[in-house]
Formats: C-alpha cells, sequence, structure tokens
C-alpha cells in the first residue's frame, strides 16, 4: 500500500508535477509519463485499474472483466490487482483482510462518506468487521476543510452524533473533519483497527495537490495490491 507524493513527475503547473489524474486538463501525455514513472518507482506489479470516480458508492469488483464503469471504491480477491484511488484533498479508505485475501479501497470525499461509500465497500469486501485493518490517506484537514451549514445538516439528519465533526467559525460556516466521520462509520460497523488520518493536503503544498487550495490542480493517488 502506498500514496504518492506530488513531486518527480513530468507535468508542469499547474499541475507540477507528478499529476496521476486524466480528467483535471493536464496533457494526457504528461499523466501517462507519470503513471509509468510511478509503476516503475514504486514496483507496482501491474497497471493500476484506474476508476472514473463520481463521488458515489458504486464498489468496482476488479475479479470481474472491465470495464467497471463509474465506481468510487473497488474490490479484489486476486494477486497482481492494484487498486487506485485519485484525491485531491478527498479522503482514500484503504482496507485488507488480516490474512491479506481481500484488499480495497474507497474515494470518501463528504458526499461519499453521507450517501455510505464506506458501508459499501465493507459489504463487498464480505468479511467480518473483525477481520478488518483500515487506513485512512492523506486528505483535507479539520483547519481547512469549510463547508456550509446544508452538510452539516446533511450528516446529522442521518445521525445527530456526526454533529461533533463539525465546528462552527466565525464567518458561520462549519469546519469538517472528514477522518472523523469516516472513523465514525468504521467504529458503527465494528471496525476498531483503523489506522491513518493525520495527513492535511491543504496545509502541505509541498507534498499534496489541494482542490481546495489550489483550484485547478493535479491528483495524487492511494494504491493497494497483493504480491501474492
Amino acid at each position: 500500500m502506498l500514496s504518492s507524493f506530488r513531486g518527480g513527475g513530468a507535468s508542469v503547473a499547474p499541475y507540477a508535477s507528478l499529476n496521476l489524474g486524466d480528467h483535471v486538463g493536464d496533457t494526457l501525455e504528461a499523466v501517462a509519463a507519470n503513471r509509468r514513472a510511478l509503476i516503475a518507482a514504486a514496483g507496482l506489479p501491474a497497471e493500476p485499474i484506474w476508476l472514473e470516480q463520481v463521488h458515489g458508492v458504486n464498489v468496482a469488483d476488479l475479479d470481474t472483466p472491465g470495464p467497471h464503469g463509474p465506481a468510487d471504491a473497488a474490490v479484489t480477491r486476486r494477486a497482481k490487482r492494484v487498486c487506485a484511488i485519485l484525491t485531491a484533498d478527498c479522503l482514500p479508505v484503504v482496507f485488507a483482510t488480516e490474512s491479506g485475501d481481500t484488499i480495497a479501497a474507497a474515494h470518501a470525499g463528504w458526499r461519499g462518506l453521507k450517501d455510505g461509500v464506506i458501508e459499501a465497500t465493507v459489504e463487498a469486501i464480505g468479511a467480518s468487521p473483525q477481520r478488518l485493518i483500515v487506513w485512512l490517506g492523506p486528505a483535507i484537514g479539520p483547519r481547512h476543510f469549510e463547508v456550509g451549514a446544508e452538510v452539516r445538516q446533511a450528516f446529522i439528519s442521518a445521525d445527530p452524533g456526526d454533529a461533533d465533526a463539525f465546528d462552527q467559525n466565525a464567518r458561520g460556516r462549519f469546519m469538517a473533519d472528514l477522518a472523523w466521520l469516516a472513523r465514525r462509520r468504521l467504529q458503527r460497523l465494528g471496525i476498531s483497527r483503523v489506522h491513518g488520518g493525520g495527513e492535511c493536503t491543504y496545509a502541505r503544498a509541498d507534498r499534496y495537490f489541494s482542490h481546495r487550495r489550489d483550484g485547478t490542480t493535479g491528483r495524487q493517488g492511494t494504491f493497494i495490491w497483493r504480491d501474492s
């Protein structure tokens, strides 16, 4: 499992430089070169399966023939299948059973979290919660993720306890904690082994792309695979 940084690629500003997203306005030649460089540097066993992410809850089964259609999560039980999630503030969530026989990754922005992408991914994995280990990748942190009252209301209408993830600021808007919301959902499912969640994409311009910070920008990737 790994998450990429933004440096060491072929793209120029505003995508400088290891942009992995082919849907953000960067040249396809630069993106292809960046993806090749990542595969070589990381020693990936195969080309990652790049999803068309739409902020939904569909989970692609990578063990079935493609194309896999729009999806915001992927699951596999086969070796050398690389699950890939692209982000520039949203939260990548990586799953593995303790035996490593099943792995998955999900793209969890606030819409996906609200609509149940974590729950859908766990259902697709099909393992008991006690067997799962989860890692939360780099995402925008609660000091920088400002949302309106309607976003807060969308969460607390379904679960009043989600109010703890939102702190009102001086403008009357709310600072939201994506990692907290993800952990709460995982805990409700009975998953206790949850790691990561401390890296802020907005605060680390040296490491990460951030749509909230920069507007037009690239995408970093988070990957998980089985070698055997």
